[in-house]
């Protein structure tokens, strides 16, 4: 699968969809990417949630037709999905920093064209990266369910509610994992935890995992975690899934486990992993 060219047809979709009502699913069904995937690949790529590509795109284009017509305010709410003139003019104010009237008097708007993404080259880094087969193995996991679209912030907010639960402190927070099949649908399931075979005794609030035998991708990550893995995951969707000879497991698509080893990881020296299972191009 090229990615680029499938965040580029998602964004050819969104842009077609402007004026109606549509859904992280909508869009990536329409691109045939699980919407948990298409989320955090579109995020991590261009620093905004699809949610937010749209409105920001769709006051852009409010703006430029009350700026070159003579149409309403209301009409213009309504057609890019705001309820009332009051909800339309309070998120436009904050967009462009004037009111719709005042635009419709001629004040200035700001523009966010359409993206485009693109490969470009630039210097001559190397990513470095490693295909091991893996046995089958199971994990231990602390899980939650979420929605897609809200993926980032519950991320977020688990690995928070991990740290302050007691019941979690005998085990280890080694690994951080997505293990689910494809799925079609706009939930998605993510884990902290280790392997069963680092700990003796499970808490009834954990879960045990079995995790197939597949050929992995292993990426190094140097740094602090937070940025470290997002540069990672940048570099994965535009450099690495592009150009190698390898594409995501179709059966274990939304799956993927960061190995997240003692040390600190707000370090510039902390070392982690980001490990995705793949298939060999035909």
């Amino acid at each position: 699968m090229n990615w680029v060219e499938s965040i580029n047809n998602a964004i050819s979709y969104m842009e077609d969809h402007l004026s109606e009502e549509i859904t992280l699913n909508d869009i990536a069904e329409a691109v045939h990417i699980s919407a948990f995937h298409f989320q955090k690949a579109f995020t991590i790529i261009t620093d905004m949630s699809p949610a937010e590509y749209l409105r920001k795109r769709r006051l852009s284009q409010a703006g430029i037709e009350l700026s070159n017509g003579n149409c309403q305010v209301i009409d213009v709410a309504l057609k890019y999905g705001y309820d009332s003139p009051e909800s339309f003019s309070k998120a436009f104010s904050r967009f462009h920093g004037v009111t719709p009237m005042q635009v419709k008097n001629g004040k200035p708007i700001r523009i966010m064209n359409r993206y485009t993404l693109r490969i470009s080259i630039e210097g001559g880094n190397i990513l470095e990266y490693r295909i091991e087969k893996w046995d089958e193995f199971d994990l231990v996991l602390y899980i939650r369910r979420f929605e897609a679209e809200s993926s980032e912030q519950e991320i977020r907010k688990l690995w928070k509610d991990y740290i302050e639960d007691e019941s979690c402190v005998t085990v280890p927070s080694r690994i951080g994992a997505c293990v689910q099949r494809k799925t079609d649908g706009i939930y998605a399931e993510y884990g902290i935890g280790c392997k069963a075979s680092d700990i003796e005794n499970v808490p009834t609030i954990f879960k045990q995992v079995h995790v197939p035998a597949y050929s992995w991708a292993v990426f190094t990550c140097v740094g602090p975690t937070e940025s470290s893995l997002k540069d990672m995951w940048e570099r994965i969707y535009l450099e690495w899934l592009p150009a190698s000879d390898y594409d995501l497991f179709p059966d274990f698509y939304d799956c993927y486990i960061e190995n997240l080893p003692k040390g600190d990881p707000t370090s510039e020296d902390y070392v982690c992993e980001i490990c995705i299972p793949v298939i060999y191009k035909r």
